[in-house]
Order: structure tokens, then sequence, then C-alpha cells
């Protein structure tokens, strides 16, 4: 991988998904970078595109759905519309995932030596002891005791978090460039998910590799990632340094999402919700999406708002952003 250049580069990705009812814009003019070393947290509720943005790098998109517009340069190559082929030798090798439920990751019926070994074979030219030791060095590396006797075991010997664990033991394995990792830790308690958490940022750190943390819970990406991009209906609102969003968010999406986390409210008083619900993304109408939720929406928001930087290394895609009010 070229020393200077991003480790991922997203650049206005568009993935549809052609219905009988009509195009659903899942992902429309997405585009951000990850440098290596790095942790991006992908941030947005429910239907906001942010799993489909990982799907579409790891070309996992289904049909009716696929990628129409936009590039994904890993490595400086544009890999938006590569083959199946292709993307074979980069899944599970040098670009790795972890899914929020490890059982599509897991198969029921064989042992977790087989399945770890395998993953490590079908990619890297050693022996299969050398290929058993790192699976056992792995799952140690994400805290699982005894992985002699767990290597030994079917996945219905796990418990859930302990199921999860494997699956990111199983990302790990290669030492991949790229890590998309999509809501890993939810099935976790509170314990385990920060010592994956640690695990990552080590990872990280220690082996340059990129990390793209999918989540909706903001308080997971306050102490994980370096940077932040905020996704609603389909598009990125917000994106910055993960400290200057958190404290200063300018987006009205971005600020009522971590007005509503219950320890930034006062105590004894209703938790602030966002008005409205997310908008369905089938005909989705045009103009700012988030407008018939927004306390500062006025007619201009009929009219769709560009990304712009209203404050320095920040871009923001409103017409009215707080900072902008403020100053």
């Amino acid at each position: 991988m070229a020393a200077n250049a991003p480790a991922l580069r997203v650049e206005n990705l568009e993935t549809h998904f052609f219905t009988k009812a009509g195009v659903v814009k899942a992902v429309d003019g997405v585009s951000f970078s990850v440098e290596r070393a790095q942790i991006l947290g992908l941030v947005g509720e429910s239907g906001s595109g942010k799993s489909v943005t990982g799907f579409s790098i790891l070309g996992l998109v289904d049909p009716p759905g696929r990628v129409v517009g936009g590039r994904i340069l890993f490595d400086g190559q544009d890999i938006a519309n590569a083959g199946e082929a292709q993307m074979q030798s980069l899944r599970g090798n040098r670009i790795a995932t972890i899914f929020q439920d490890p059982m599509m990751t897991l198969n029921p019926v064989l042992r977790i030596e087989t399945q770890m070994v395998e993953t490590v074979l079908a990619h890297q030219e050693v022996n299969r002891e050398t290929a058993r030791k790192r699976a056992r060095d792995a799952l140690g590396q994400v805290g699982i005791s005894s992985p002699d006797e767990r290597l030994a075991a079917y996945p219905h010997q796990f418990s859930g978090g302990m199921r999860q664990r494997v699956a990111i033991a199983i990302a790990l394995l290669n030492d991949p460039d790229l890590i998309i990792a999509d809501e890993p830790t939810t099935a976790l308690d509170v314990t385990i998910q920060a010592q994956i958490l640690y695990e990552a940022q080590k990872l990280c750190r220690e082996r340059g590799t990129a990390m793209i943390w999918i989540t909706h819970d903001l308080a997971v990406v306050a102490g994980l990632a370096d940077k932040v991009s905020v996704m609603y209906a389909g598009r990125i609102v917000e994106a910055g340094a993960i400290d200057q969003v958190l404290d200063h968010p300018v987006h009205p999406y971005t600020k009522g999402l971590i007005g509503s986390v219950p320890s930034r409210n006062k105590r004894g008083s209703p938790l602030y919700q966002i008005p409205g619900t997310t908008p369905a993304l089938l005909n989705l109408a045009p103009g700012c999406a988030f407008r018939e939720r927004c306390p500062r929406a006025d007619p201009a928001c009929l009219e769709e708002p560009g990304l712009s930087e209203p404050v320095p290394e920040r871009a923001v895609r409103c017409f009215h952003p707080y900072a902008e009010a403020e100053a």
C-alpha cells in the first residue's frame, strides 16, 4: 500500500435498490477517506445507509441493489465494480469484516479450528500447524481463555458474546489493511465491549490497520474513533475530528443525536428526542431530508444543501449550521 495514500477513499458513492415500487437511494453521494492506523466512526439511525455503505465497499450488495456511481479507491485501485474473483481475493485477506450477527461469519456445523485454519490457508501460503498457531493466538488476543480447547468446539457451544469474539478473531487472522466493523459489540456486555474496543485501537496503532466502525452508539465512537461521519437518509450530513464533532456539533441532526444521550439531559427532566421519524428513502422528497424534523428549517431548505466547511476541517450539509448562526 502506498505510504502517502489513504487506506481507503470513497468518492460520491451511490448505491440504489431498484424495486417494483421505485428506486431506493440507500447511499446517495457519500464521500470519506480513512488513513492507515486510523479509525473512522460511521454513525446514524437505523436506515441511514451506513451498513449499505459498508456492504458496498465489500462488494456484498445483492440484487435488486447495486453500486450505480462513484469510486471506492482501495490502495489507489477502484474496486467499486470489481469482479467477484478480485473481491474474493481481497475479502478476508486485505479487507476484513465483522458483522453484527456472528452467525453470518461462523458455520454452525464446523469446528472453530476448521473455520479459522481454512481462513488462513485460503490466503496465505503456510502449513496447517502455522495456521493453527495463528488461530490460537487470535483467540487469545480477543480475550478467549483456553484457546486450544475452544478451537475444538462448535459455535453452538459458545455464548453469543463468545461467538462474536471468535468472529472478531477471524477478522484479525490475515493482518488486514482495512477492517469494516458493523456494530460488532452490540451483543456484548459492557466489560467485554471495553476489552474489544481496546484491542481494536491497539490493532490499528500497532499494525497500521485502518478501520471503519459502523454504529448508532455515540458513546462507543467517542472513546474509539479518530474522526466521525454522521449519516442521515443516505447522505453524510456532518464529518470531522471526533472531539470537534461531539463537543461542538454544527448540524442540527448531529446536535439532536448528541442531545438524546441520557447523560446529556438534566436529572429529573424528560429525555430529549428528535421529533418525527426517519423519512422513507423511496421517492425521497427534494431538498434537505431533515427539514421536517429540524428546528432551524426555513424555505431555503426546500433546496438540497451541498457540503460546505463553516468551520475549518469540518464538512456539513446544511444551510443553517449552528456555528454559522452563532458567529
